[in-house]
């Protein structure tokens, strides 16, 4: 019996984490440029992203770029509670960020609240008609739970919840304009049965700018490379790498304040008068800086770390910036920010506040400007960017107060929406073929029958070509830029190039196989290198609009790009030479990354399918391999993984596969003469050769 129950107290301990796990989900919002990380534990980041093992986006901008912006960020509540101080918070300052129980993280999932999808792209299978933006995340948490549900752990110093229910909605957008931030809407619910009182809502958060695919920093540092900056009109605070990845960063990170709805009154500095006049105290939006962990304050503008929940209430309630006023804080250092809003007067037993932040990132100015400049130039695209997230949020309400004025109704509904964006025409649809020394191009003509939900009408004008130019590509750790190589617009407006489209409009619809898209136009890409990754997007653009003072808009680039290697077509008949290239092999070659895994060649002219074995010159086995033509996307190797971009939109040529210069047990190969052979798996017949490996 004593057996028997100890087997059943570890079959329950283990079924308890088993079930805590299952109710902890993590997202990553990726439809935009911008891969920001939520969970349903009411944190934002995800704090892996400091370990060289990081392969998860934290706050990751631009797509894939290993350029990160952010190690955790999370939601705090704080209010007198019958004259009692309580302060829940989803994340503080903690070495590891999340972990389940630990003190600070205090908001859990009930088990069976998983996160759910939307999307209001009528193609996605995501797609539904409450969705916001093109990608919707909505979770549930709460700090009513003091032991982790499902598990018999406590969470550490939650004594005294607040028993907020917290609804998020996140929206993220794939619009070229629109791409580069995230919103977080906050519906937050007191389910309590006691009065919460001057209460303030706010978000913690450890904005770090490093590049994870360069940097050995580890530890403090990683973090203390940064500099940190308050732009009061826009109610955002940003950071930025000050000295930690010179030349591979310059990007900012920042988190901005959007708005509050309170007692169906819109709770904003910009609506003061309006709050004031119906009796309530004028709403402000506080700033805090901190050093890590440090409970000393440096005055000007840094506080001292809050270790309980009066001194958080007290940094929430009482922030470090003066009214009205911009904080630049350029000097390295490892800080972390609280940005904070109230006081709302009183939240009564199911009352709920609506509280909606922004997280965005933007390159800073030109190429050339050093990480340490902050200025004016230096933030212009992020003061464009954090307009546009203000824009969004706004939506027909462009004066900011929160009433439905004359002239504001843009869709005709007679209420005040809220995230409205102009609408660029539709993201081409693209077929892609590589050849030996050339790509080919098909797109459909779907996007010229776009109609703008503001406008009403057709506004569509043209067609951009990207590629990115191999010559500037070579340092592969600092990610793949594009530039427009070609545009095709209407004829006979003032916009564009007025050239039209008869040098790649098909005198027929083409159709492949398996695919029932009409496609209306061809570009042949030619004169490539074999062997190189090509980065090609086709967008499609519209006229703008003057008199809504709308610019022209594109369509996605980060959705629409595709990453392209040229090379030879599979060879079924072996009439085909197979060849090696480069042959012979240098060791680090241009293409190569810099670690002995992330080397390469290409075997060329192979079958579609075939065995690839390459041996010593005294015919020992050194590694071989399956190649087969139709689902060959690079992944048997390091390189494209690290490299390649996202394996589905990759397109390889049939008949070329890369090798790693690997033996079967991972070893690089020496200087030497090396054989192989490639068997065609459908005929039998099998071709010899051999190549050099030299340094």
């Amino acid at each position: 019996m004593k057996f028997s129950y100890k087997i059943f107290l570890v079959l329950l301990f283990i079924s308890s984490q088993t079930i805590a796990q299952s109710s902890f989900q993590r997202v990553v919002t990726d439809v935009g440029n911008l891969q920001l990380s939520l969970t349903n534990a009411g944190t934002i980041g995800d704090p892996s992203m400091a370990s060289a093992s990081a392969n998860k986006p934290s706050m990751q901008y631009p797509k894939q770029s290993g350029k990160e912006h952010l190690f955790e960020s999370g939601l705090w509540i704080g209010a007198l509670v019958n004259g009692q101080t309580a302060v829940s918070t989803a994340s503080i300052d903690a070495t590891s960020g999340y972990t389940t129980g630990a003190s600070g993280f205090e908001f859990t999932s009930n088990i069976g609240n998983s996160i759910t999808q939307r999307s209001i792209l009528t193609n996605n299978n995501y797609y539904s008609a409450s969705a916001i933006s093109h990608q919707d995340f909505v979770m549930d948490f709460t700090d009513a739970n003091t032991i982790v549900p499902g598990t018999i752990t406590p969470i550490s110093g939650h004594t005294i919840p607040l028993n907020a229910g917290v609804h998020l909605e996140s929206y993220a957008w794939d619009y070229g304009f629109a791409d580069y931030f995230v919103i977080l809407n906050y519906t937050i619910t007191n389910n309590s049965t006691n009065t919460w009182d001057s209460v303030w809502i706010g978000n913690w958060s450890d904005l770090i700018v490093r590049n994870i695919s360069v940097t050995t920093a580890s530890g403090t540092s990683f973090f203390n490379k940064g500099a940190n900056g308050w732009l009061d009109s826009f109610k955002a605070v940003y950071a930025y790498d000050f000295n930690g990845d010179p030349g591979y960063t310059n990007s900012y990170g920042a988190m901005l304040f959007l708005g509050s709805e309170y007692r169906n009154l819109f709770f904003h500095p910009d609506n003061a008068a309006t709050i004031t006049n119906a009796g309530y105290s004028a709403p402000k939006v506080n700033l805090n800086f901190w050093r890590y962990k440090d409970i000393s304050a440096t005055p000007p503008y840094i506080s001292g770390f809050p270790g309980d929940d009066v001194t958080r209430y007290v940094r929430m309630s009482s922030g470090v910036n003066p009214l009205a006023t911009d904080i630049f804080l350029n000097t390295a250092d490892n800080r972390t920010e609280l940005l904070s809003v109230g006081p709302y007067r009183s939240v009564q037993p199911g009352e709920s506040i609506n509280y909606v932040i922004g997280f965005v990132c933007a390159k800073q100015g030109g190429p050339y400007s050093p990480n340490t400049v902050d200025d004016f130039n230096n933030r212009s695209e992020l003061a464009a960017h954090l307009s546009w997230a203000q824009r969004t949020y706004k939506g027909e309400d462009v004066n900011n107060n929160g009433v439905l004025d004359a002239g504001e109704d843009l869709n005709g509904n007679g209420k005040l929406d809220r995230y409205i964006l102009p609408s660029p025409p539709a993201t081409p649809i693209v077929k892609i073929i590589p050849n030996n020394n050339s790509i080919d191009i098909y797109w459909d003509e779907n996007a010229e029958r776009s109609v703008d939900p503001i406008s009403k009408i057709k506004d569509f004008e043209g067609y951009n070509l990207y590629r990115n130019m191999i010559s500037t590509d070579n340092n592969l750790t600092n990610g793949i830029t594009t530039v427009p190589i070609a545009t095709w617009d209407k004829i006979g407006d003032s916009i564009g190039y007025n050239n039209g489209f008869s040098a790649i409009r098909l005198n027929q619809a083409k159709f492949f196989d398996g695919d029932t898209t009409p496609y209306w136009y061809h570009y042949s890409m030619t004169g490539l290198l074999n062997g190189w990754k090509y980065a090609i997007t086709i967008t499609s653009f519209d006229k703008g609009n003057p008199a809504l003072n709308l610019e022209s808009l594109e369509s996605s680039t980060v959705n629409n790009t595709f990453n392209v290697w040229s090379g030879t077509k599979a060879d079924s008949s072996d009439k085909a030479t197979v060849g090696v290239y480069p042959n012979p092999y240098a060791i680090d070659a241009a293409w190569d990354g810099t670690t002995a895994r992330t080397h390469k060649l290409y075997f060329y002219n192979l079958p579609p399918h075939a065995l690839v074995t390459i041996y010593t010159l005294s015919g020992e086995i050194v590694a071989s391999f399956n190649h087969d033509a139709a689902t060959n996307k690079g992944d048997d190797i390091d390189w494209y993984n690290t490299f390649g971009g996202d394996d589905s939109k990759r397109i390889l040529p049939g008949g070329e596969h890369a090798y790693d210069i690997l033996s079967n047990a991972k070893q690089a190969l020496v200087q030497g003469l090396y054989l192989y052979s490639v068997k065609n798996l459908d005929s039998g017949k099998e071709q010899r050769g051999n190549f050099a490996v030299i340094r």
